[in-house]
């Protein structure tokens, strides 16, 4: 949830962007850029302000990307890039955008060469103020192909599902279930072993993961709440060996985790 300004907080931001979106008829990228600032940032202000958006009044209005291309078929990357975007992403009518937390650099860097891969263009990385990331690629052609392939503005209001065709082929599940679970996956640690869980707030999203890990024979807990676990330890060493996620502060807790429970089970033995 977004914080809550105080009215002088209001005051300013309104006076700001007044200026630089009416006033001058700056763009939401070129004010992002003089900011500092994410384009979504810059975009939920406008929101939050009532300041109405006028895009066709800006330089360059519907101008067609042409360093931009739509997949031309479905793919194990095109099927990571949606359990990304269904866990941590975002899209607006302009632009996509994945939030990721402040020590997460090395995984942003990873998801822009995948989207580099992709749509043959190169997105940007936003860093605000406490170290957030946000990864966003601007295209309303991308943005309105993707709404068609079953993304969502609003995937809680709208309890979006995975798109059927994530389930046609083993490794198109097993992309999905990586990009999902680097973004809104969880390692922990418990008294004798390591457990994961996958977090979403849309129920048949949940329901849809847990039918894809038993389709891939990981035993996956019920939908218990918001989450979905993963905790026998054979599973979860098959997990990280064929899944392979690719967030680096996964990989790294669950090596610890591993290490540390492989420790307690020695001394265990030994009194």
């Amino acid at each position: 949830m977004a914080k809550k300004w105080t009215t002088e907080e209001e005051q300013f931001y309104f006076k700001e962007l007044n200026c630089l979106y009416v006033e001058k008829n700056k763009t939401i990228k070129e004010i992002g850029a003089e900011l500092g600032i994410a384009e979504q940032t810059v975009f939920q202000r406008l929101q939050r302000l009532n300041i109405p958006s006028n895009p066709q009044n800006k330089k360059g209005y519907l101008k067609k990307r042409t360093d931009l291309i739509i997949p031309p078929c479905y793919s194990n990357e095109l099927a990571e890039f949606f359990g990304i975007m269904l866990g941590d992403g975002h899209i607006s009518k302009y632009q996509i955008v994945v939030t990721l937390g402040n020590k997460e650099m090395s995984y942003a860097k990873y998801i822009v060469l995948l989207m580099q891969k992709l749509f043959k263009s190169k997105p940007k990385i936003a860093i605000r103020k406490k170290g957030y990331k946000d990864v966003y690629l601007g295209s309303v052609d991308l943005s309105r192909w993707l709404l068609k392939q079953g993304l969502v503005h609003n995937k809680v209001k709208a309890q979006v599902d995975v798109p059927e065709w994530i389930f046609s082929k083993k490794e198109f599940m097993e992309s999905f279930v990586r990009g999902f679970f680097d973004t809104d996956g969880s390692v922990y640690a418990l008294k004798y072993g390591v457990q994961i869980n996958l977090t979403n707030r849309s129920r048949p999203l949940l329901l849809s993961l847990q039918r894809m890990l038993l389709c891939l024979e990981y035993s996956p807990s019920k939908v218990s709440g918001l989450k979905i676990y993963i905790t026998k330890r054979d599973k979860l060493d098959r997990f990280f060996r064929e899944i392979k996620p690719k967030n680096p502060k996964h990989v790294s807790r669950y090596r610890e985790f591993k290490k540390r429970v492989g420790t307690q089970a020695v001394n265990e033995d030994a009194l």
